[in-house]
């Protein structure tokens, strides 16, 4: 399910993403109501995501943050040459996460985390004009990451720890433009596969020049998820001989590279307002091309779709103003870049450059608990674009037309220190 999951991931970050290519930032609502920022922001147990360095810096022993979004999404295809238009099913994504981290002694700290920065669902009507290339797609994609946390002097900290990720993808396509069964149904396949898994790793670092100015570091690895084995259906294969498929199952191997993200920001305090800036750079050329290949029972060609992502950036800006002891206000601003590149743009992630949105508030209801509540919009570029590496029968046939796509997303969490 290598490439397949690939695609999955695509297709969720299209019609749920809000970081380039299929990532979906949503990983704390504190951090998210400011514009997704928090490598240099030490405010709550989010740091585990955000930069585990930052954890020792924590003013309490136990620190608890826990939330959920509830992320809304649309697509619009439109060819007006060809006069047809086509919209994505309402789909809801509801990544989650949750963070701990515990003060072992005056220099170190350990956390956990468990969140879900891939996961969603897009649905396309059946038949519409790119069927050949994506019918829906389901992704789930779960992280968990121990860390521990050193503080080297009063100014300077490191942090990091491994990264187990595990996986799910359900996938269907139709096989071509026009292949159907002798009543009509068009031909398709349907791979699905569970349980993939691998381990990576993150690193981090924190420097304090000043009591309230913070300069923070974090580097993600690459993770590549391989599946072999993963279950191909194929159904309404018309039974002619000239047809190189038959109905029935077989197996299926792709990879998916989850790429590797290095971010870098700061964080200035002055009295209650806080301000923070991240730049996160994330490395998606190590995604060329979504492949997946079947068995050989039945027997059928393999699926090659080139991709030929680009490395893309984000740029991050926060705003915290503590209006009074129980309310904390936040909003924020992101530029997210696309990864795809030019004649590269496939609707399993119909993404073009974005402008995000977002705000909160946290309201302390005793001293060691508060409720964080956040929302973002995200505004994509409207584009005019193809992908032009489909082949049928030999030849290229491009598929083009315009995209629209927007984003919106309520969130609400838990945050618990003692």
């Amino acid at each position: 399910m290598k490439k397949l999951l690939l695609l999955v991931l695509f297709i969720s970050v299209a019609t749920v993403t809000y970081a380039g290519g299929y990532r979906v930032s949503v990983q704390g609502q504190r951090a998210m109501a400011m514009g997704h920022t928090g490598v240099a922001v030490v405010n709550s147990a989010e740091l585990v995501f955000f930069n585990p360095a930052g954890l020792v810096f924590l003013e309490n022993k136990l620190n608890v943050s826990v939330g959920a979004s509830g992320i809304f999404t649309d697509v619009i295809y439109q060819n007006e040459d060809l006069g047809i238009s086509s919209e994505t099913d309402s789909s809801v994504g509801t990544p989650i996460n949750l963070y701990a981290s515990y003060q072992v002694n005056e220099w170190m700290s350990v956390g956990l985390g468990v969140y879900t920065p891939y996961g969603s669902e897009v649905t396309w009507p059946t038949d519409w004009p790119g069927s050949h290339l994506v019918n829906n797609i389901e992704l789930a994609a779960i992280y968990v990451q121990p860390v521990v946390s050193f503080k080297l002097s009063d100014h300077f900290s490191i942090g990091g720890g491994p990264i187990y990720v595990t996986g799910s993808v359900n996938f269907n396509r139709n096989l071509n433009r026009t292949l159907a069964d002798f009543e009509g149904n068009r031909s398709n396949v349907t791979i699905d596969d569970s349980g993939v898994s691998n381990w990576g790793w993150s690193v981090g670092a924190m420097f304090n020049p000043t009591e309230n100015f913070r300069i923070g570091f974090n580097y993600r690895s690459e993770i590549i998820l391989e599946a072999e084995g993963g279950d191909a259906t194929f159904t309404n294969i018309p039974n002619s001989p000239a047809v190189p498929f038959a109905n029935g199952s077989t197996t299926f191997d792709a990879e998916l590279p989850l790429p590797a993200e290095l971010t870098v920001g700061l964080s200035y305090q002055f009295e209650k307002w806080l301000f923070a800036f991240d730049y996160n750079r994330q490395f998606w050329d190590v995604y060329e091309s979504l492949d997946i290949d079947f068995g050989n029972t039945p027997t059928g060609p393999d699926s090659v779709n080139p991709r030929n992502y680009k490395n893309s950036s984000v740029y991050r800006f926060g705003l915290q103003y503590e209006a009074t002891e129980k309310i904390t206000l936040r909003a924020g601003y992101y530029r997210d870049e696309s990864p795809v590149q030019e004649g590269f743009f496939a609707p399993e992630t119909p993404r073009n450059d974005s402008d995000g949105f977002s705000g909160g508030l946290s309201f302390a209801i005793t001293p060691k608990l508060a409720i964080d509540a956040s929302f973002f919009y995200l505004r994509f570029e409207e584009v005019d674009a193809s992908y032009d590496f489909y082949q049928e029968n030999g030849q290229g046939v491009p598929f083009s037309g315009t995209y629209k796509s927007s984003a919106f997303a309520p969130g609400l969490g838990l945050t618990y220190k003692m």
